[in-house]
């Protein structure tokens, strides 16, 4: 699975409910996240770990504000796929209906 490319899913969590969008990219032998979500201001982040299977991605993820690592899980199936994000004082945020954009 080549997880690379714009990927979009639904959100809907007690802070936010919406469309999130993600580039996920490869630089120099390493990958990176540009996360978009509209109408909020996304704390600055460090992509500190990503670790690609088959059809599953898991990333932990430095966010400066918390001082603290959220941690992404990503299940691919072909085009689509599901997850979890951790983030610390929180909790799990469920990513739905993810798809290529």
């Amino acid at each position: 699975m080549n997880p690379t490319g714009k990927w979009a899913c639904t959100v809907d969590s007690m802070l936010f409910r919406g469309e999130a969008t993600v580039d996920i990219f490869e630089k120099d032998g390493s990958y990176g996240f540009e996360l978009d979500i509209s109408g909020v201001d996304i704390p600055e982040y460090t992509v500190k770990s990503v670790d690609i299977g088959d059809d599953h991605l898991k990333a932990v993820i430095n966010v400066a504000m918390l001082g603290k690592d959220a941690e992404l899980d990503i299940d691919f199936d072909d085009d689509s796929f599901t997850g979890i994000l951790k983030i610390p004082f929180i909790g799990k945020i469920k990513l739905k209906n993810g798809h290529r954009v």
